[in-house]
């Protein structure tokens, strides 16, 4: 009797779940199985695999065949590189404590890779998740503004500027009756300044005359008595 190393689908449509199981090359997929060796389920992001690894390790030595699908699997999880290191033992090319220091090793670099890539899927569906929500935010914003838009009625902007405009004729009139106002007070105040000083012009010009005037006849008084005496 062939045993082989398959898959055994469950789960639902959609949603597939498998069971890691050794069975007789003759049965049927889904039929009777000799043993469970783990579980697989390929839906999650990596992909969750549990095994029994001895006991598929024992099967693998004891020359069990695998479908394509259990040895990817198994290759995944080391089995078969462990199934090779012990070969080598066997052959005398190493020995127990070597195949378990680099087995040891290879379970270290397997695990970091696997723990980049969690990481790496986790930061990304951060990454997604914080630009679908400023995309939703914008998009909330901009049909808040459109529905702004239209519930605000035309004809109110229409009376706010209609109601504006005389307010800005009122200060235009204002503005120039004020400074038609200063200009008339400058007026004024030019013409009270010129006749205030021709009336001081006047009066400087008048009071001189009137003194040489009265001194030239005091002057001209002593010459006619003068002349007068000798014709006595």
């Amino acid at each position: 009797m062939a045993t082989r190393i398959r898959l055994q689908r469950h789960g639902k449509k959609g949603k597939p779940f498998f069971h890691l199981v050794a069975a007789d090359s003759r049965a049927k997929r889904d039929g009777k199985f000799i043993e469970k060796l783990g579980t697989y389920n390929p839906t999650a992001n990596p992909a969750i695999i549990d095994i029994n690894f001895e006991n598929t390790l024992a099967w693998v030595q004891t020359g069990a065949e695998m479908s394509n699908t259990a040895r990817a699997i198994l290759s995944y999880k080391g089995v078969l590189y462990k199934n090779h290191l012990l070969n080598g033992v066997k052959k005398g090319a190493l020995t127990a404590e070597q195949v378990e220091e680099k087995f040891a090793k290879w379970l270290s670099d397997k695990d970091a890779k696997i723990q980049g890539k969690k990481d790496g899927l986790a930061k990304n569906a951060t990454a997604e998740k914080a630009a679908k929500l400023k995309a939703e935010q914008e998009a909330n914003a901009a049909k808040a503004a459109e529905v702004a838009a239209k519930n605000t009625p035309e004809v109110e902007v229409t009376e706010e500027v209609e109601t504006d405009v005389p307010n800005a004729d009122e200060n235009i009139s204002e503005e120039s009756t004020e400074a038609a106002q200063e200009e008339t007070t400058e007026v004024v105040a030019e013409e009270t300044q010129e006749e205030t000083a021709q009336e001081t012009v006047a009066k400087d010009t008048e009071e001189p005359v009137a003194e040489v005037t009265e001194e030239d006849s005091k002057e001209d008084a002593p010459a006619e008595t003068q002349s007068e005496e000798p014709e006595a």
